[in-house]
């Protein structure tokens, strides 16, 4: 079998060494002579393995005690409703910035449970930018502010941290772990797993402690962050073989230098492809460039009508799923910790080379 480069979305590349752990430990985990998918979540073996996971990521952002850091189901979809019932409160507002199409999809399921107010929105130029925030209206006492810092589909990134008075919050799904963040900035930071993390199926939520217990009586029990939160996301049989691969993931990350090293390898990366792009004179990035993401870069060629010539090719080389996403369509390539550099040398080699048969 040959490993392909998986330019994947999400869900995305995993690290192969993660993989070949996983594998060797597949039908006997630590000598224990069963697998990982066949433990109880309370036994202490992997008792030990969730507790690990969760240091190692403490440690990998340097998270303190005043947050609880809850592994949940339902992905970064059910934290849009989560958020606002937990924090908005039975007559509160919340304040949202939208940036694409992760944020839209958060204010309309926010509207469901409470008052939304777009602060902001870069919709009439088709997300390509991000809203200075001086030109942000927040409303006075809100429950909490949302932004989405990378948006996964436009390929769009902040460069800044937002400073307001409510609690922040933020999906960081797409680029968390991808650089060092300072979780002492936010109230509640939310991330689904298939990008950065881990395989689907599981949902890291960061939370500071004082802004548990707020969900109102009618917020159904398994939707209630300090219910989680006391039973260490264990109130009932958690995803355990996405969360036991999340820690895998953790260590991995650990062992390359933590978040400076991988921030240095996504720059990196990232630059590469960006500066091709922008001198090819055939391939084009609409993005303002300061806010370009270094997760996700969508870019089109300069003759739709050969998008099809040039994904078809582009699996036939071992560069997969290089499709954008439906709505936008052009190509994407999501670059994440797990894409190796030799990837983005081996995509710009093979854009190199279709210019020159199609150009």
């Amino acid at each position: 079998m040959t490993r392909r480069y998986n330019f994947c979305a999400g869900p995305a590349a995993l690290p192969d060494e993660v993989l070949k752990q996983a594998a060797s430990e597949m039908l006997d985990y630590n000598g224990r002579g069963l697998s990982v998918m066949e433990m109880s979540h309370r036994s202490k073996e992997y008792v030990a393995i969730a507790e690990t996971a969760e240091q190692d990521l403490r440690d990998l952002l340097d998270i303190s005690d005043d947050y609880a850091v809850l592994f949940l189901q339902g992905g970064a979809s059910q934290q849009f409703a989560m958020v606002p019932m937990n924090l908005m409160g039975e007559n509160g507002v919340a304040d949202y910035v939208n940036t694409g199409e992760w944020s839209s999809r958060g204010i309309k399921e926010a509207r469901r449970y409470g008052r939304v107010n777009v602060a902001a929105s870069t919709e009439d130029v088709r997300f390509t930018t991000v809203p200075a925030q001086d030109s942000w209206q927040l409303t006075p006492g809100a429950s909490y502010v949302h932004y989405t810092p990378n948006e996964t589909i436009g390929g769009l990134e902040y460069d800044f941290i937002p400073q307001v008075d409510a609690p922040l919050v933020a999906d960081y799904s797409s680029s968390i772990l991808s650089r060092p963040l300072d979780v002492s900035r936010f109230g509640l930071i939310y991330a689904g797993a298939q990008k950065n993390i881990g395989p689907a199926g599981i949902c890291v939520v960061i939370v500071r402690k004082d802004l548990l217990g707020r969900a109102g009586p009618h917020v159904p029990t398994m939707l209630d962050y300090k219910v989680q939160a006391d039973n260490g996301s264990m109130y009932n049989t958690p995803p355990t073989y996405a969360w036991y691969l999340s820690g895998l993931v953790f260590k991995w990350l650990k062992q390359q230098g933590g978040m400076p090293a991988m921030e240095a390898l996504n720059l990196r990366k990232a630059g590469k492809l960006y500066d091709y792009i922008d001198g090819s004179g055939f391939y084009s990035n609409p993005v303002e460039k300061r806010y370009r993401s270094i997760m996700n870069v969508p870019f089109v060629l300069a003759d739709a009508a050969l998008d099809k010539t040039f994904l078809a090719e582009a699996d036939q080389a071992g560069l997969l799923n290089l499709a954008g996403h439906r709505s936008v369509g052009g190509m994407r390539a999501s670059i994440y910790n797990a894409v190796p550099e030799a990837a983005v040398d081996a995509l710009i080699a093979f854009m190199k080379d279709f210019v020159q048969r199609h150009g």
